[in-house]
């Protein structure tokens, strides 16, 4: 039977660590790490996201902003308020919560964002360092990053001599989790809708990483006995067992049968998705070290 892995743990040993370098920081430098968090339009889901961001940078000591604009702002608006917030030595992190209004180029607005206070990892310039390796200086997705340091927990930061293949190929998950379990030594394939025979590709995986979307795709025989397995997959299906109309989330991994073969194995919910913010909070905590010079601390 698989370990599972408690994200929840492991985000919770993250914010604490956090906390503390914060209190370090603003003891030796007098400067409080601050994040501004922009969103436009009132969609709920955004709303609740964009809450428990700031709820958990003010539980880190952080200066924390939410800029809540109308669904009609302009996009020429949107760029001024963001390069307005690149220039203040206030906020080390700059976060604009997508989906934008369908009238709002969100590349744009992404490629506006300071490369040194994009803990998004979204602008062109972070994307570079990560495919190119340069991870030391390089702002990172936080999913992806959370999603390493689960693996870390179990097999190390050397990777070396372990085959890794996910499944996804997006910008936001797949790609950069690719890149960074490349740069951990692991050798590494990426799967997609095109890819043929996806089973026994994922049968050669001692880190199989799902990130595609589709609920309880992977099955207990496409998994190789002993692996690691990160399940980002959330989806939500109908649960008439709660009654009328409700709904349960699941991942892209069947965990119950998984579970059976895997040696460890997130859970939906309570595995990647609490160390998204956990993350963020670590992304702005080293954009707040660089912004002083100072060699950020490591997690």
């Amino acid at each position: 039977m698989a370990v599972t892995i408690n994200g929840r743990e492991i985000a919770e040993d993250v914010v604490s660590k956090v906390k503390l370098f914060a209190a370090e920081l603003i003891k030796d430098s007098g400067i409080t790490p601050g994040i501004a968090v922009v969103i436009v339009g009132e969609d709920p889901a955004s709303q609740v996201y964009v809450a428990s961001k700031g709820r958990k940078a003010r539980e880190c000591g952080f200066h924390s902003e939410q800029h809540t604009l109308s669904a009609e702002t302009s996009e020429e608006d949107l760029v001024a308020l963001v390069e307005k917030l690149n220039a203040d030595p206030q906020i080390h992190g700059i976060l604009v919560q997508l989906p934008l209004p369908k009238h709002i180029d969100s590349g744009r607005i992404i490629q506006t964002i300071s490369p040194d206070k994009d803990v998004d990892g979204f602008n062109f310039i972070n994307v570079g360092k990560l495919g190119t390796g340069e991870i030391g200086t390089a702002f990172v997705p936080c999913t992806p990053t959370g999603v390493m340091l689960l693996i870390e927990r179990i097999n190390g930061r050397d990777l070396s001599g372990l085959n890794a293949v996910v499944i996804g190929r997006s910008n936001i998950v797949g790609k950069p989790i690719f890149n960074l379990l490349l740069a951990h030594n692991a050798t590494v394939t990426i799967a997609h809708s095109k890819t043929q025979d996806l089973a026994s590709i994922c049968r050669t995986a001692d880190i199989l990483v799902a990130a595609v979307g589709r609920s309880q795709m992977v099955k207990a025989d496409w998994v190789k006995p002993g692996a690691t397995v990160i399940d980002v997959g959330v989806n939500r299906i109908p649960a008439p067992e709660r009654g009328e109309g409700k709904t349960r989330l699941t991942g892209d991994v069947d965990f119950e049968g998984v579970s059976e073969v895997a040696g460890a194995i997130t859970p939906v919910p309570g595995g990647v998705g609490p160390m998204t913010i956990a993350m963020l909070m670590v992304a702005t905590l080293v954009a707040a070290y660089r912004s002083v010079g100072k060699n950020p601390p490591r997690f």
